[in-house]
């Protein structure tokens, strides 16, 4: 059908009625494009064009739901629906409906003062001519939260908390006995008592806990991670449980175990950790098959976390409830109690210590010959920074970012250092690992991530980018390789009991899952790197694409439109997440993976350490329901913790600038919307917005495709990437906001 009939291309009509006639006749299945593309026969660019055209105008017409990034299916929904509430601070109010779809306009005057993530039902409203579908709160069905934070103002007669970020309509009334000792001006953290209805529009709450003073380190960071939701404190009986929790390992424990304390094992970790979860172990053992090929034994050994903390205690409760350890700029909001995570489980260097531990036997190529899990007990014998094993590897002749390994120790040129021989060994073949992962299409984004100095009283003093180098990939490789080990002998399990397993009666398990690009944004980024002469696939096999991305990486290197084409293909990739439902790891360019690595930090890990361990015991497939809600729940859970933290960042980019005022830098655009452009700074990397009032000169018009403002009268342009310098106008601590302007030419 994609072919040209008669000369002639396509029409819009004849592809609307082919769409038309594929939905009617599965009205319950969703079809990918891939899959419409297919069924359509839909084999050149300009048909599959005009059939994504048409598949948009279907869904404006409400013919089709979209579900998802790509999918659709017929639009079965009624005019009445139920689903998530989402608040904008530009008021352009949303309504998600449940089980997925395009997200649908709430004005303000139809939002029933509902809030950002309550659970709503809606009734659609009637469509006006070329107007965008719109639709009605009429109940609220659940309030995602009763909390809120914010700053006090106490009057003589009454008290207000005043919220950041647009979340309340209104500011929320306090009658002033419920202040809770509050002051005037003081961060504060509020229980909503009296939502608004019919009778009164007013919000009211009470005061449960006074943050402090405005502007303290201290309550800021407690006022970030109050307002997601996510504990500053850690529950006193909880700590109590866990400081009676036995360290001590007794020999019948060591008896059960594979001991490797008398192998060569080492933590590397940054330099201000304290919560070690990983180790590496490693010797040469005997190749009685052939005497040209070494073979290495190494052990990923891990924190065996489930040993101490079981399931269903006080401790695991609340470790499960907080689903992962947030990293704020200046601290660590650990998941497990500090006696835990710090001292008994952390794998310290000359203590005894239980681990779970995934042990492969590989040749000096990296290939796995053979491998095996077990608990163990281990005896780290020192604690790298990895800074310490960057200069130990440099100083035996290896250049950071070639990917080659140290060449080999002669009589001449002995290796220099400490354990150096072992830990060469270890970078070479994580090298070897990491080569072939790219070859197999892994996709490559070396991201680097913004770090500060700080002082005693939490104030930043120097801001820099942290790159990844070959002491991190080295571990990054094996805890990979570990990963997707344990993932596999799961998912992969070929035969139970001599029975083949179809994949109904594999056995329930926790997987990382990474889904492919959204393919209407890879389009997008086609055509964004088109004008500059490069080339991008957009269809084919998963490894064709991202290996035709890695390419396109490589090649813009170094150009003046890197930054444009990393952050245009960055944004075409999915969010990773936990599931019970295995799709594969499409950033990774495995077909299974897991988190087995950090079980002190993730709870997922733990998840898998139990089920692992139930399993290697003959247990029975756990219950897939409840380990779905846990993966949905941590998922969340983890979203929320990545936004506490980037906020924890935006407040010290502020506190950094906040001296700089008046002067000027060398930047480049690192976002383009409609109100103006994002400006990083390139000595620094803090980020603020130039708005659109002070580009002056010309009228803009915001080019959402090509993410760029160009100029209506002397179409001068401003894209994404582009270099330009800046004066620093503002920084707003309270907003977390800072405000740059052009600097004069």
């Amino acid at each position: 059908m994609g072919k040209k009939r008669g000369g002639k291309r396509l029409s819009k009509k004849a592809v609307g009625e082919a769409l038309q006639g594929l939905f009617t006749a599965s009205p319950n299945e969703t079809f990918s494009l891939k899959q419409i593309f297919r069924a359509l026969k839909l084999d050149t660019h300009p048909a599959k064009m005009l059939a994504i055209d048409e598949l948009e105008d279907m869904c404006w017409d409400d013919y089709l739901s979209k579900v998802g990034e790509g999918e659709y299916r017929l639009n079965t929904k009624g005019q009445v629906q139920e689903g998530t509430f989402l608040r904008k601070a530009n008021g352009k109010n949303t309504f998600l409906p449940d089980g997925g779809g395009t997200p649908i306009f709430v004005s303000e005057r139809n939002s029933m003062f509902a809030l950002s993530g309550d659970r709503v039902r809606v009734a659609m409203m009637a469509r006006r001519q070329k107007h965008i579908k719109e639709a009605m709160v009429t109940d609220i069905l659940s309030h995602k939260t009763d909390q809120a934070v914010g700053r006090l103002k106490v009057e003589k007669d009454y008290a207000f908390l005043i919220t950041e970020g647009n979340i309340f309509v209104h500011d929320i009334l306090i009658p002033k006995k419920k202040l809770k000792g509050g002051k005037d001006g003081e961060k504060a953290v509020v229980k909503i008592t009296q939502w608004p209805s019919k009778e009164s529009k007013n919000i009211v709450g009470e005061v449960i806990d006074v943050l402090g003073k405005e502007g303290d380190n201290n309550v800021e960071m407690h006022a970030i991670l109050a307002q997601y939701g996510l504990p500053y404190k850690y529950p006193k009986a909880v700590e109590e449980a866990a400081k009676k929790i036995d360290p001590g390992i007794t020999p019948e424990e060591i008896s059960r175990r594979e001991d490797f304390r008398e192998v060569f094992t080492c933590t590397i970790d940054p330099k201000d950790a304290k919560d070690f979860d990983d180790a590496l172990s490693i010797r040469q053992i005997v190749n009685s098959k052939s005497s040209n090929s070494q073979l290495y034994e190494v052990g990923v050994h891990i924190a065996d976390v489930s040993h101490y903390v079981k399931e269903g205690t006080i401790i695991d409760k609340e470790a499960q409830k907080r689903a992962t350890s947030v990293y704020l700029v200046d601290r660590t909001i650990p998941m497990l109690p500090e006696h835990l995570c710090n001292f008994i489980c952390s794998l310290r260097p000359d203590e005894e210590k239980l681990c779970y531990s995934v042990i492969f036997v590989m040749d000096d190529e990296a290939n796995v010959k053979q491998w095996h899990l077990a608990h163990t007990v281990i005896r780290s014998d020192r604690r790298y920074a990895y800074e310490e094993v960057q200069q130990l590897l440099e100083d035996n002749g290896v250049v950071d970012g070639t990917g080659q390994p140290a060449p080999p120790a002669t009589k001449k040129n002995p290796y220099k250092g400490e354990h150096a021989a072992e830990l060469i060994k270890l970078d070479a073949l994580a090298k070897k690992l990491r080569e072939r992962r790219f070859k197999n299409g892994s996709v490559k984004f070396d991201r680097e991530e913004l770090h500060f100095d700080i002082d005693e009283t939490g104030k930043p003093t120097r801001a820099y980018f942290k790159k990844s180098k070959d002491a991190n990939k080295l571990i990054e490789e094996f805890m990979l390789l570990a990963n997707r080990t344990v993932a596999e002998s799961i998912g992969a399990a070929k035969t139970v009991n001599s029975k083949s397993v179809n994949s109904k009666s594999k056995k329930t398990f926790v997987y990382r899952i990474h889904d492919q690009p959204d393919p209407q944004k890879l389009e997008s980024l086609r055509q964004v790197v088109a004008p500059f002469g490069y080339k991008l696939k957009t269809s084919g096999t998963k490894g064709a694409i991202s290996k035709s991305l890695n390419a396109l990486m490589e090649e813009a290197e170094g150009s003046k439109e890197q930054k444009l084409i990393e952050t245009v293909a960055l944004r075409a990739m999915m969010k990773a997440k936990y599931s019970t439902h295995n799709i594969g790891h499409y950033g990774l360019a495995f077909d299974y993976y897991t988190h087995f690595t950090s079980p002190i930090r993730r709870y997922p890990d733990t998840m898998v350490h139990r089920l692992l361990t139930k399993y290697q015991a003959g247990g029975r497939s756990a219950n897939k329901d409840h380990y779905e809600e846990l993966c949905e729940h941590s998922s969340e859970m983890e979203q929320t913790a990545q936004n506490a933290e980037r906020d924890s960042i935006k407040y010290k980019m502020v506190e950094f600038m906040g001296d700089k005022i008046g002067q000027c830098f060398d930047g480049h655009i690192s976002g383009v919307q409609s109100y103006g452009i994002y400006v990083e700074i390139d000595e620094n990397h803090c980020e603020g917005l130039v708005p659109m009032h002070d580009l002056r000169g010309d009228y803009y018009e915001f080019d959402e495709a090509h993410y760029q403002l160009i100029g209506r009268r002397h179409h001068s342009k401003y894209q994404l990437g582009d270099p330009i310098r800046i004066k620093v106008a503002r920084a707003n601590l309270e907003k977390r906001q800072l405000d740059f302007t052009l600097a004069e030419e």
